[in-house]
């Protein structure tokens, strides 16, 4: 017998519990349980509501995919969703709008809405459109208008994988859902994908081959050949650098720089005669005269 998986079990709850705003009382503004289904009726045969013992020959939810024909299961695979209306941050919000975005999601190839095959909805309840991501068809028959029909791909259903963090963004899109009070709207590929940036962001030190290859490369040993010069400079280059910078400041600080005789050359290069002798103490003069007399002698 064809049975609701718990994956779209869990998504029809999510939006029950957000988007029946008055569980207590049927309204119209309200999306109400009778109007959020998963297994087809008893006279249902064919398409992604049915499970493996309702599918006919050639049925298009099983023939058309890979993924179908290896994912068939007794359980259906497809979740119908009934008119609603609210307001929220200050806009109105219903069926449509809730279709449009999912079908834009959709067709931006969001991580959440991959497992989604098509999606058959109106955009103003007076046109029937189709998404479909195998491009088969466009079109669909009226009874969309009023419902709008989400088709998964058969193996996530039978791999049990998550189905509600599409959902839950629209329902923090709109303001219904706080995203710090939700569960992480993340696929399990990308928290995989997260992880694993983490796990090789924080270990570069050479224990892991990510970590080896950084180090490698910041060094400029990142080539097979031992001669390979690389352009740029490199955590090895730099520190050659550093070192003989570091010397040369060393010789220059313990270098005298004072040079006497130089400084004495200069000054009297622009004396006169008269300006040297008058700067010489009286009591220095005989001593210079003796010394300047001994000279020309010699």
């Amino acid at each position: 017998m064809t049975r609701a998986p718990a994956n779209l079990l869990a998504v029809r709850s999510l939006l029950l519990e957000h988007l029946d705003r008055d569980p207590k009382r049927g309204r119209d503004e309200d999306l109400e349980p009778n109007e959020v289904g998963i297994v087809g009726d008893a006279n249902h045969r064919g398409g992604y509501h049915c499970g493996s013992d309702r599918v006919v020959t050639n049925d298009y939810s099983v023939v058309e995919s890979s993924r179908d024909r290896n994912g068939l299961t007794l359980d259906a695979a497809a979740l119908d969703v009934g008119t609603f209306r609210l307001n929220s941050r200050g806009r109105t919000h219903n069926l449509f709008t809730f279709s449009t975005w999912c079908v834009a999601q959709c067709a931006a190839n969001a991580p959440d809405t991959r497992d989604i095959r098509e999606i058959i909805y109106s955009p103003d309840g007076k046109v029937v459109r189709r998404w479909d991501r195998l491009g088969r068809r466009s079109t669909g028959d009226r009874s969309h208008l009023w419902h709008t029909h989400f088709s998964f791909f058969r193996d996530s259903i039978k791999a049990k994988r998550d189905q509600r963090p599409l959902f839950r963004r629209y329902l923090t899109a709109i303001g219904l859902l706080d995203s710090e009070d939700g569960e992480n709207d993340m696929t399990p590929e990308e928290h995989n994908w997260l992880k694993t940036v983490h796990r090789n962001l924080t270990v570069l030190d050479g224990r892991n081959p990510v970590g080896q290859t950084y180090t490698r490369m910041a060094m400029g040993e990142d080539h097979i050949n031992p001669d390979f010069q690389v352009s740029h400079p490199t955590l090895r280059s730099i520190g050659a650098q550093l070192t003989a910078l570091q010397g040369a400041v060393e010789s220059l600080v313990n270098r005298d720089f004072t040079d006497e005789q130089a400084i004495v050359a200069g000054v009297l290069a622009g004396l006169t005669p008269q300006e040297i002798a008058a700067a010489i103490p009286p009591t220095v003069a005989d001593q210079v005269v003796s010394e300047l007399s001994r000279r020309l002698a010699a």
